[in-house]
C-alpha cells in the first residue's frame, strides 16, 4: 500500500487495525515523521527552514506566512493540511492519522493537542484505531493546553479557551471552554 492508497482508505472512514497492510503503511510514515520532528526539534532553525521541515513532514507546500515555534510533535504528518498565515506555538501535538485541517489565519497556542484516533473500548479491540478528522476553520484561536478530540469541527472565528477539552463541534463566532467544553458566549 502506498501513501495515496492509505489516505484514501482513511478518508473512507476505515479503521486502522494492527497487523494489517494499512497499519504497516501508516507505521512507515510514522517513523519518517518521528525522524523529521526529531531533527526539527533538535536545534534552532530559521523560519524558512522550519517551513521546509513542515513541507517534508506533511508532504505539502507550506504558505510563506506560516509560522511555527518548535518543538512540534506529530506521529504521522501526512494528513495535516495547513491554510495561509497559520501560527502554531511551542509544544503542540498533532495526532493526524484521521486528518487535521487548519484554516487560514488560525492561531494555535502552546501545548495544544489535536487527537484524531480513538482505540476500541474493549481490551480485545484496543488494536483497532477509529479515525475521525479535526477541522479548524478560518480565523480560529485555540488557547494553550486545549485538547480537541476526534471528529470535532471548530467554526470560523471561534475561540477555544485555554485548557478546554473539546469533544463536540464549536459553532462559528463562539467562545467554548471547560471540561468538557461548552459554548460560553457568542462573539459579536
Amino acid at each position: 500500500m502506498n501513501l495515496a492508497e492509505l489516505l484514501e482508505y482513511i478518508g473512507n472512514g476505515e479503521p486502522l487495525i494492527a497487523g494489517t497492510e494499512a497499519f504497516a503503511c501508516m507505521e512507515r510514515y510514522s517513523h519518517e515523521a518521528m525522524r523529521l520532528t526529531a531533527e526539527l526539534n533538535g536545534a534552532y532553525h530559521t523560519p524558512d527552514a522550519v517551513r521546509d521541515f513542515m513541507a517534508r513532514i506533511t508532504g505539502r507546500e507550506i504558505d510563506p506566512a506560516f509560522r511555527l515555534f518548535p518543538p512540534f510533535y506529530t506521529d504521522f504528518g501526512k494528513n495535516i493540511r495547513l491554510g495561509r498565515n497559520v501560527f502554531i506555538n511551542a509544544c503542540c501535538c498533532f495526532q493526524d492519522q484521521g486528518g487535521i485541517t487548519v484554516g487560514d489565519n488560525a492561531l494555535i497556542g502552546h501545548r495544544v493537542t489535536l487527537a484524531t484516533i480513538n482505540h476500541g473500548l474493549r481490551p480485545e479491540e484496543r488494536g483497532v484505531h477509529h479515525l475521525a478528522p479535526i477541522v479548524i476553520g478560518k480565523n480560529v484561536w485555540i488557547g494553550s493546553g486545549a485538547i480537541l478530540l476526534p471528529g470535532v469541527r471548530i467554526g470560523d472565528g471561534a475561540v477555544v479557551a485555554a485548557g478546554a477539552v473539546v469533544r463536540s463541534d464549536v459553532d462559528a463566532a463562539c467562545v467554548a471552554g471547560g471540561v468538557p467544553a461548552k459554548i460560553i458566549r457568542r462573539i459579536s
